[in-house]
């Protein structure tokens, strides 16, 4: 008989090692014989709630990153831009997404999200981009405190929240995290893909010329509409949309840093950087591929 540690990732609010977690407690010390001390760390794993977070300036490859992790580890990929574009293309009503990446989900979940039942969000965020604003804070935190109020007892990963301190705040009073991700890639690097991004607008699919063209030039590979550049990806844009990027991001990679929980990985080129991100995450939670299958 073997007793094993319970794990974080606890929603605000609850025990570890409570009975809805069904196991037991953090100080439960480990008491079995060694050859099965693996299999019972591999379940201890497997049963862990693993809530992370990709942190990462425009243009440094978190979108795809984050594909990969959701692809491996069966993490739901839960995407504020797509939850976003859901809610405004939605027109206010809930709008289904396909599993478009072919996640084996540990939780029976899509890849990117399933639903938003938050109908005034989009209609907030319309208004706010008709008038050619962008979408405040409070409108976005909003947005995503719903979706992971919906995801208690599932896996997740966070990819472009949060970014403000004050999003990063509102995400402490409902969840602890158990690993933030920070891709750290040069400027000149940010810039050069930054400048030959094209984009598909209603799904956010991102090709770059350099090394992801569409198969057809201009149009999407899936919908066979135009791509379109946007105004904050020409180089004009660039420079200042990455320093605000790094004024806003900056205390919220020192409170996680803090918590000793900020991995930091650096490169030009994700392909490099994705054996460290995957060796990270082995750690932590059994992976569903192996990194030769990704």
């Amino acid at each position: 008989m073997c007793t094993g540690r319970g794990g974080g990732g606890w929603m605000r609010g609850e025990r570890r090692g409570s009975a809805r977690r069904g196991g037991p407690g953090p100080s439960d010390a480990l008491s079995c014989p060694a050859g099965t001390r693996a299999g019972l760390r591999q379940q201890a794993m497997a049963s862990k709630l693993l809530r992370a977070v990709v942190l990462g300036p425009p243009g440094s490859g978190k979108g795809t990153v984050c594909e990969r992790i959701a692809r491996s580890f069966g993490l739901q990929h839960l995407s504020s831009g797509q939850f976003l574009r859901e809610s405004l293309g939605g027109g206010g009503e809930l709008t289904e997404l396909p599993n478009k990446s072919g996640v084996r989900c540990r939780d029976g979940c899509g890849a990117v999200s399933s639903s938003i039942p938050v109908p005034e969000v989009g209609v907030l965020a319309k208004q706010y981009l008709e008038r050619g604003l962008l979408v405040p804070d409070h409108v976005i935190t909003r947005m995503m405190m719903t979706e992971l109020e919906k995801r208690r007892e599932q896996h997740w990963l966070l990819d472009g929240f949060p970014r403000t301190l004050g999003q990063a705040e509102a995400l402490d009073r409902i969840c602890e995290l158990d690993l933030v991700i920070s891709l750290n890639i040069p400027f000149e690097t940010l810039k050069d893909r930054l400048s030959a991004r094209w984009v598909h607008p209603a799904s956010g699919r991102v090709y770059n010329m350099d090394f992801n063209p569409p198969h057809v030039h201009g149009v999407d590979d899936l919908t066979g509409e135009p791509l379109v550049q946007r105004e904050d990806d020409k180089p004009e844009a660039v420079a200042a949309r990455l320093r605000k990027y790094k004024d806003a991001a900056k205390p919220v990679i020192e409170l996680y840093k803090s918590r000793g929980i900020l991995h930091s990985f650096s490169g030009t080129e994700t392909n490099k950087i994705w054996p460290y991100v995957y060796t990270l995450l082995s750690s932590k939670i059994p992976p569903v591929l192996s990194d030769e299958e990704n």
